[in-house]
């Protein structure tokens, strides 16, 4: 016996939630691994400008995790979107 037809479910809201939640994160993440990475070239005070650039390691970690993020964010938003009618 065939099923009865019946409307398609609504995304579901916890995950909404936690895939919006990725794409701050990822954001904020690519933002501070920018602002290391390119601020010492803006810095006046010698001092200042070479603890900096001592962390420019940390900035790479921030913009490379950022991205991960937001890759993660995108594959999910296309899966939910292929399983969504």
């Amino acid at each position: 016996m065939p099923r009865p037809n019946t409307l398609p479910r609504p995304p579901d809201i916890k995950a909404h939630k936690a895939n919006n939640e990725l794409l701050q994160k990822g954001v904020l993440c690519v933002l501070i691994g920018l602002a290391v990475l390119i601020s010492p070239a803006f810095l006046t005070s010698p001092g200042m400008r070479s603890i900096v650039a001592a962390s420019a390691l940390v900035g790479w970690f921030a913009l490379v995790l950022g991205c991960a993020f937001l890759g993660l964010y995108i594959r999910r938003r296309m899966a939910a979107r292929k399983a969504w009618p």
